[in-house]
């Protein structure tokens, strides 16, 4: 697998009238097909990056491992595009296409509906007691901004990162949009950093996948620069997550649980 995440092709544009040859930079996209206890388990496409993290936060996000302590062995071969995992509990693989199946119901008593088995499974009502204020909204999206350079330049991944209540974490890059976050999610779970009092700021539009997966992580709070889809409200109202759209200049948008977003004074 190519390690660099962009590249500069030779391209012919149309400005102000006419053609001229010149150069842009592109976005990279690679296969990466994951085998878990010896079975082929899983192919996505993923920008070469972070590669290792991918795989992790994947598989917790399907509901695999719960913990970094789980896998046994993990090897990534780059130049193939292949991630061999070996837990220490055999997992029998079959059972994925099981956690793909549709399935639309409530849990715990309450309102929610998935539409996927492993979402109702893995999915957390966040516990979290932070709090952020009006400023740090819109500065933890500037810093995300900031630091996405690989967008600055190509216009073609999305960008996620992970704060405190008092700082930038880390940060990564994807062109999907789930992989930015699975990135995050393996990141916190092979260096065990504690999710519950975290906040994930999100490049792209919060659908009910990436709400979902913010659950999965057990973050409480999501900032985002873009808007939220109906379905992804009602799981933030059900999953106690607060969801923040529309971060731009001085406003935004509260969508659920408004109590996590206070005022410099209240602070």
């Amino acid at each position: 697998m190519d390690s660099q995440i962009s590249h500069s092709r030779k391209i012919v544009k149309f400005l102000d009238g006419s053609l001229q040859e010149t150069h842009d930079v592109i976005v990279s996209e690679h296969p990466l097909t994951i085998h878990l206890n010896g079975e082929e388990f899983a192919t996505m496409v993923c920008s070469p990056a972070n590669i290792k993290e991918l795989t992790i936060g994947f598989l917790a996000s399907e509901g695999f491992i719960r913990k970094i302590d789980e896998v046994k062995n993990i090897q990534i071969d780059e130049s193939k595009g292949f991630a061999y995992v070996d837990l220490h509990t055999k997992t029998a693989t079959a059972s994925h296409e099981f956690h793909s199946k549709r399935f639309i119901g409530s849990c715990c008593g309450k309102s929610r509906q998935f539409y996927f088995h492993n979402d109702a499974r893995t999915a957390k009502t966040s516990t979290s007691k932070i709090t952020l204020t009006h400023k740090q909204c819109i500065s933890f999206m500037k810093q995300l901004q900031d630091c996405s350079l690989t967008f600055q330049e190509t216009g073609g991944v999305h960008n996620a990162a992970l704060f405190s209540a008092d700082e930038f974490i880390v940060s990564r890059t994807d062109i999907g949009r789930h992989n930015a976050l699975d990135k995050i999610f393996g990141y916190c779970l092979e260096n065990r950093i504690p999710v519950r009092d975290k906040v994930i700021a999100f490049s792209g539009r919060i659908s009910s996948e990436v709400l979902l997966k913010a659950a999965k992580i057990g973050v409480g709070i999501i900032l985002s620069k873009s808007a939220p889809t109906n379905l992804a409200i009602k799981l933030a109202d059900d999953l106690n997550i607060t969801a923040v759209g529309f971060i731009r200049g001085n406003s935004f948008n509260i969508y659920s649980h408004p109590e996590r977003i206070v005022s410099e004074q209240q602070a």
